[in-house]
C-alpha cells in the first residue's frame, strides 16, 4: 500500500510528460503552416508593391507628355468655340430631332473611378431625355453603358488611350460620326476636364450641327460658302474631339498615378502588419520549441 502511494505521483508526472510533447508538436506543426502562409502572403504583397510603384513611375512619365498635348489641343477647341461665340450659334430645338452624345473614355483601367464618372453623367442625361444616341470612345465606358443603355449605342471605337491622342485620331473619329445616317439637332461631347494633378470632373461641350451653324445670327459675317459648311462642321467636330481626348488622356494618366501611389502605400502598410505578425508567430514557434526542450530535459532528469 505504501509502495503504491509513493509510486502514484511519479506515475502522474510521467503521464503528464508523455502527453505534453504530443500537444506541443501538434501546435508547432500548425504554427509552421501559418508561418508558411504568412511568408507566402508577404512575398505576394511585395511583388504587387513593386508592380504598383513601377506603374506609378510610368504614369508620371506619361503625364508630362499628356499635359503638353493637352495644352496644345486646347488651342484647337478654343478657336472653334470663339467662332461659335462670335456667330452666336445655339443648338437646334425641335420635335423629331435626336441628340448625339460622344463619350470620351479609353480601353485602359487601373485609374480609379475616372470612367465611372463619365458613365454616371451620361446615365443622368439619358434619364432626363431618352431620345439620345451614343457614340462611345473606349471599351471601359462601352462595357459600363452597354449593360444599362445598350440600345442607345449607335457607334463605338476601340483602341483608344494607348498613346497620346493626335488630331489625326480625332479626324478619323469625326469622319465616322459624320457618316451616321441620323440628322442630329445637337452633338454633345462628354469628357474628363483636367483641373489639376489630383482632380478632374466630367463635363460636356457642344459640337454644333450644320443646321445650327447655318442658322447662327452672325453666320453671314464669316462669309462661308454653303458647300464649305459641311467641311467646317466636320473640322470643328474634330477640333472639339481632339481637345476632349487629349484632356481626358491627361486626366487618366494623373488618376492612374494617384491610384498606383495609393496602392503602393496600402501595400506598404500591409507588409508592415504581416511582418509584425510573422515575427510574433516565429517567436511563438521558438518559445514552443524551448518549452518542449525544457520539458524533455526535466522528464529525463526525473526518470
Amino acid at each position: 500500500m505504501m509502495l503504491s502511494r509513493a509510486a502514484r505521483p511519479a506515475l502522474k508526472a510521467g503521464a503528464v510528460v508523455a502527453a505534453r510533447p504530443a500537444t506541443v508538436n501538434a501546435t508547432n506543426a500548425a504554427t509552421y503552416a501559418t508561418l508558411r502562409e504568412i511568408e507566402g502572403r508577404l512575398k505576394s504583397i511585395r511583388n504587387i508593391e513593386k508592380i504598383t510603384k513601377t506603374m506609378k513611375i510610368v504614369a508620371s512619365t506619361k503625364l508630362t507628355r499628356a499635359q503638353r498635348a493637352m495644352t496644345e489641343s486646347r488651342q484647337y477647341g478654343i478657336t472653334s468655340n470663339t467662332v461659335f461665340e462670335k456667330a452666336e450659334t445655339k443648338p437646334i430645338e425641335g420635335e423629331g430631332k435626336k441628340t448625339l452624345i460622344v463619350v470620351c473614355s479609353s480601353d485602359k483601367g487601373l485609374c480609379g473611378g475616372i470612367h465611372s464618372g463619365l458613365s454616371r453623367k451620361t446615365r443622368k442625361i439619358l434619364s432626363e431625355q431618352s431620345d439620345i444616341d451614343l457614340v462611345i470612345l473606349g471599351e471601359k465606358c462601352k462595357s459600363q453603358l452597354g449593360r444599362s443603355n445598350g440600345k442607345n449605342i449607335a457607334l463605338s471605337f476601340a483602341g483608344v488611350g494607348k498613346d497620346v491622342p493626335t488630331f489625326a485620331d480625332a479626324q478619323a473619329i469625326a469622319d465616322q460620326i459624320c457618316l451616321l445616317p441620323t440628322d442630329y439637332a445637337s452633338i454633345q461631347i462628354i469628357y474628363n476636364k483636367f483641373i489639376n494633378a489630383t482632380s478632374y470632373e466630367p463635363v460636356g461641350i457642344e459640337a454644333f450641327s450644320e443646321e445650327a451653324i447655318a442658322n447662327s445670327p452672325n453666320y453671314a459675317a464669316f462669309e462661308i460658302d454653303d458647300e464649305v459648311l459641311s467641311n467646317l462642321r466636320e473640322y470643328t467636330l474634330a477640333n472639339s474631339l481632339y481637345w476632349a481626348l487629349a484632356e481626358g488622356h491627361a486626366c487618366e494618366q494623373s488618376a492612374r498615378r494617384n491610384a498606383m501611389d495609393n496602392a503602393s502605400k496600402n501595400a506598404g502598410d500591409m507588409i508592415t502588419r504581416f511582418q509584425i505578425l510573422f515575427n510574433r508567430t516565429r517567436q511563438a514557434v521558438i518559445t514552443g520549441e524551448l518549452v518542449e526542450i525544457i520539458t524533455g530535459a526535466a522528464a529525463s532528469e526525473e526518470g
